[in-house]
């Protein structure tokens, strides 16, 4: 999917992330930067929606924070919001439930540093 982002000067730039939809979910990689002052969507990495989290990379807490992040950005429960690997990994592969190709459109295209 082509979106549009804007980059770290506030430049409107288009990338592409990786996902699939499929049987009521929406599968799509996350590039996560953790420790960061507050969770927010950082635009695209490598085909990966890049998303800083404020929390750091020990005993799942990074994980925990990006699926509390991502429920309440797709407007679902945290519990259709599911890490399937890449859990001990800055790069993962997420599955949200209940979401669709046009929410992370709107999602993405929507953020504006």
């Amino acid at each position: 999917m082509r979106v549009r982002v804007w980059d770290a000067r506030g430049r409107l730039t288009y990338a592409m992330i990786d996902f699939k939809e499929e049987a009521g979910a929406l599968t799509f990689a996350v590039r996560v930067v953790p420790r960061a002052s507050k969770s927010e969507l950082a635009g695209e990495h490598g085909g990966a929606l890049k998303v800083r989290v404020a929390a750091p990379p020990v005993e799942g807490a990074a994980n925990e924070e990006l699926t509390r992040f991502l429920s309440k950005q797709f407007g679902v429960a945290a519990r259709d919001v599911e890490v399937l690997s890449g859990h001990a990994s800055k790069t993962k592969r997420v599955r949200v439930r209940g979401a669709k190709a046009s929410d992370l459109l709107s999602i993405v295209g929507n953020e504006k540093k």
